[in-house]
């Protein structure tokens, strides 16, 4: 059987790879049942769901013809390299990097650091929306994790706060 759509495919085989790397991975926690769901639970079902998707994409893809085929192109390597590398840096303004003495920084310097890095990867870059973003997702990151769940972690740098 012939392919017919190529990033359909390559798509569903991934959606497909990751489902089951996820549903794998469920199994180290437990699991229990729909009255008592354990910690393994979601991910199990969530994985099973996205390798179910991946297959019925790649499936699809093989059978409906599509125009020209839909070849894939080459790699986003720039896109690719400041997506990864915001992310990167948001974890190591958050938690701090102890190994070189850098301090935490604190959630609301890591989501402007990590908005500001992301949108490097688009096609234009426009400071002033980016920082209205980075403001609107840090505010709305503060009120949804620390007021609202009450989690615990670095807010604000550790060298203000001591």
């Amino acid at each position: 059987m012939l392919i017919k759509n190529q990033k359909d495919f390559f798509a569903g085989v991934m959606f497909g790879a990751v489902g089951v790397a996820f549903a794998v991975g469920a199994f180290n926690y437990k699991i229990g049942d729909g009255a008592r769901m354990g910690p393994g639970y979601f991910p199990l079902l969530l994985g099973v769901l996205l390798a179910l998707l991946g297959t019925a994409i790649s499936f699809k893809a093989m059978v409906v013809e599509t125009e020209g085929g839909e070849k894939i192109g080459k790699w986003a390597w720039k896109p690719l390299g400041y997506v990864i590398g915001a992310n990167l840096l948001f974890g190591v303004l958050l938690g701090g990097l102890p190994s070189v003495g850098l301090p935490a920084m604190g959630m609301i310097a890591a989501i402007y650091g990590l908005t500001l890095v992301a949108s490097l990867a688009g096609d234009t870059f426009k400071l002033k929306e980016v920082l209205i973003l980075a403001t609107v997702l840090a505010a709305g990151s503060y009120v949804a994790f620390v007021l609202l769940l009450k989690l615990q972690f670095p807010v604000w740098p550790s060298f203000i706060t001591g």
